[in-house]
């Protein structure tokens, strides 16, 4: 009889963080709290609630693991304290051995994408194939239509992108107006911009 009354005694609400965090774990990109409630069949505003749980169980300074807000979803991460760790063991694959070609591209297509080769050679000063290509096969980057009909093809930047540079969005990037006006000067901050996004 125990076990029963266990069970009928338990906090809902705290069965459905259970089941959000097992969600979360398993999941391989950031999830909304819709897409949590579509998974956990139930109400977005109580999925709102469960994660507020699973966050307070999992904040930093309190967890080796860490709930955060990122790329438009919800995930987890390694702390603060044990990130250098986590480093030597396992180093992101999505940034090794991005050459710089690959890191103004990078930072060209998040500040202006969806943008194309040509826009990308244009403030590179260099063909952008061998770039575009080596982000497109780690998945930082992926196709978004075309300039015009039969165009050339445009590029955006992908919630992977998000996800290994930390950001909740786009929009936490320095502004691009703030950058300057000459292209010399937007590529040369553009670069600078990239290489302080993977230190």
């Amino acid at each position: 009889m125990d076990a029963p009354l266990r069970l009928i005694s338990a906090n809902p609400l705290d069965q459905l963080a259970k089941t959000v965090e097992a969600l979360l774990v398993i999941a391989s990109a950031p999830l909304t709290a819709a897409e949590l409630a579509e998974a956990a069949a139930d109400d977005p505003e109580r999925v709102e609630a469960a994660l507020g749980l699973v966050g307070e169980r999992y904040r930093e300074g309190r967890s080796g693991i860490v709930l955060e807000h990122v790329a438009g979803g919800w995930a987890f991460r390694a702390s603060r304290e044990a990130a250098e760790a986590c480093a030597r063991m396992v180093e992101k694959p999505a940034q090794r051995g991005l050459s710089q070609a690959a890191l103004e591209t990078l930072a060209i297509v998040a500040y202006l994408g969806p943008c194309t080769r040509p826009d990308v050679t244009r403030i590179r000063g260099v063909a952008a194939d061998s770039a575009v290509a080596s982000l497109l096969d780690r998945g930082l980057i992926a196709e978004a239509g075309r300039e015009d009909e039969g165009g050339a093809i445009r590029y955006r930047t992908t919630p992977l992108f998000e996800r290994v540079f930390g950001l909740e969005s786009l929009s936490q990037l320095p502004r691009l107006d703030d950058l300057g006006a000459g292209v010399d000067e937007i590529r040369e901050r553009l670069h600078t911009v990239a290489e302080k996004r993977t230190a």
